[in-house]
């Protein structure tokens, strides 16, 4: 079991969202310090007046793309807030329901960029203090689109399959030092906190940021390895390895509509 209470905890993307309720939470079950890294200066102001009433919380801006930045923050952070034990990798951005043909270069970078590489930046600065103190958990937020492959967002599906892949083989990686120390893939549907404003769902419902946002946090302290969320879509993938692709595609992509969810797609604004 991992323990949120006396812990240090460090959420990425922690000023808006699930991050921000997660961090709530964890200061709800008792963590000894939250750390708030954002792009958001006002946000982050916000969430800090309004969370210091439930303990010790510091934010920090951080562009968690710029590896410099990340570095010199991760220093800062930890001279300042004591070591991290706790670090959700939570930041993330989707940019267009474009095709691939109509994909900007530059959108295709910056997603790559903040969905993929920057996890494992973070996750690079803290985890060497984590396996020589043999305490510590990294909880990496993917998303079920790095579980199946759907139109109209190629490039943050590419991205979130490269953290799934990535995630889960450093636990293996920690499982074959004997390490304590932890890491988590969650895999959550579309959830509604604007992100992924005018997407339709016809047999998934779109999350709810509050009990999901529990449901992880719960995974962190249960040590889950993998979480898929709804976890219903986790026999999407057993069909998809059974069924031939040309009726997958059309059980899953017409029938279900996995494959339209992205028509009406607005994003947040």
């Amino acid at each position: 079991m991992t323990k949120i209470k006396g812990n240090c905890v460090l959420i990425t993307g922690g000023a808006s969202g699930i991050g921000r309720i997660m961090g709530r939470i964890a200061l709800e079950k008792g963590a000894r310090q939250l750390v708030i890294w954002d792009i958001n200066e006002t946000s982050i102001a916000t969430t800090v007046e309004e969370y210091s009433r439930l303990g010790n919380v510091k934010g920090y801006k951080v562009d968690v793309s710029n590896s410099k930045m990340v570095h010199e923050m991760a220093e800062k952070t930890i001279k300042e807030c004591g070591n991290i034990d706790i670090v959700i990798n939570n930041a993330g951005i989707v940019t267009d329901n474009d095709t691939f043909d109509k994909q900007k270069i530059a959108n295709i970078e910056r997603t790559m960029n903040i969905n993929a590489t920057a996890p494992m930046i973070v996750a690079r600065e803290f985890l060497p203090s984590m396996i020589e103190r043999n305490h510590g958990h990294i909880c990496n937020i993917a998303s079920a689109a790095g579980m199946i492959s759907n139109p109209k967002m190629s490039v943050y599906a590419a991205s979130k399959w490269a953290m799934i892949g990535w995630s889960d083989s450093v636990r293996i990686e920690l499982k074959y030092m004997k390490s304590k120390v932890r890491f988590s893939t969650i895999a959550p549907y579309f959830i509604n906190t604007g992100m992924f404003d005018g997407v339709k769902s016809r047999i998934f419902p779109i999350l709810k940021p509050e009990p999901t946002s529990r449901k992880i946090i719960k995974a962190i302290e249960k040590n889950r390895n993998f979480k898929g969320i709804p976890f219903g879509y986790h026999f999407i993938r057993f069909c998809q390895a059974l069924l031939p692709t040309l009726i997958f595609d059309f059980i899953f992509g017409e029938v279900v509509g996995i494959f339209h969810v992205m028509d009406n797609f607005t994003g947040r604004k």
